[in-house]
């Protein structure tokens, strides 16, 4: 398959992905999201265990900021890369202000950081996959495109709607195009990134069941619930990020 074949074929891949899920009804945020299961408060701060629980991102996302300045990879990789884990420290710091007071209003700073952390890897693909310079040049369009997702829901969310099929978007479809883009333009510094990568995507959907399983897993382990192992899977999950760029770029 030629290089161009390949390229249109992620452009198509996108399009139908995109205008599949746009084609749904409006998908509002539930009444319910805001009621985790443990509540309790730890020297005054308000659901100290789901608030406490994204310092693995700080960590995660400081550790990865460190290797990319000790990195030589190319400028367009680091700033990709600079922007991924400048994200995932943002991520920490946005939960935990939300957990604070869960509402839509502080939620904005939960998703917005995420946001950049799904579009940022798709541009850190782009890069290391199809080339030199593609992911750079895609990078602010891509985490323009994150802000407006969630603009969208808080916007429509005024409204009593709280459409999330951007949103939705933005968050799962890397997980399908990420992987796409590597196998298509495969070469040995990818291949050398591939297990801390399917590290990362299957702890990232382990944390997703733990975050449905909120309560059942409150109710039966008594000390933690499923939403604050969600925090300590997910943090792991991108702490994977951080040895997958060690293996392939770092010069540590």
């Amino acid at each position: 398959m030629s290089r161009r074949t390949k390229i249109w074929s992620l452009v198509i891949l996108t399009v139908a992905g995109s205008a599949g899920v746009l084609s749904w009804r409006a998908i509002p945020q539930e009444e319910a999201y805001h009621n985790f299961c443990d509540r309790r408060a730890l020297w005054g701060i308000p659901n100290f265990a789901n608030v406490i629980s994204n310092l693995g991102f700080c960590v995660a996302g400081a550790a990865g900021l460190f290797c990319v300045w000790l990195s030589t990879a190319s400028k367009g990789l680091k700033l990709i890369y600079y922007v991924v884990f400048s994200g995932i420290f943002l991520t920490g710091l946005g939960s935990g202000l939300y957990h604070c007071r869960p509402d839509d209003g502080m939620l904005v700073f939960d998703r917005l950081p995420m946001s950049i952390v799904f579009m940022g890897m798709v541009a850190a693909a782009m890069e290391e996959g199809i080339g030199p310079g593609v992911g750079a040049t895609f990078l602010w369009p891509l985490v323009g495109a994150g802000f407006i997702s969630v603009w969208w829901w808080h916007h429509t969310g005024s409204g009593g709607a709280g459409d999330l099929r951007l949103y939705i978007l933005v968050q799962y479809y890397p997980l399908l195009l990420v992987p796409a883009v590597l196998l298509m333009f495969s070469n040995p510094r990818v291949r050398r990134g591939w297990r801390p990568l399917l590290f990362c995507f299957g702890l990232y959907a382990l944390a997703k069941i733990a975050e449905t399983l909120d309560c059942s897993i409150y109710t039966f382990l008594r000390t933690v619930s499923g939403h604050t192992l969600k925090h300590l899977i997910a943090a792991l999950a991108t702490g994977f990020l951080v040895v997958r760029f060690r293996i392939m770029h770092a010069s540590l």
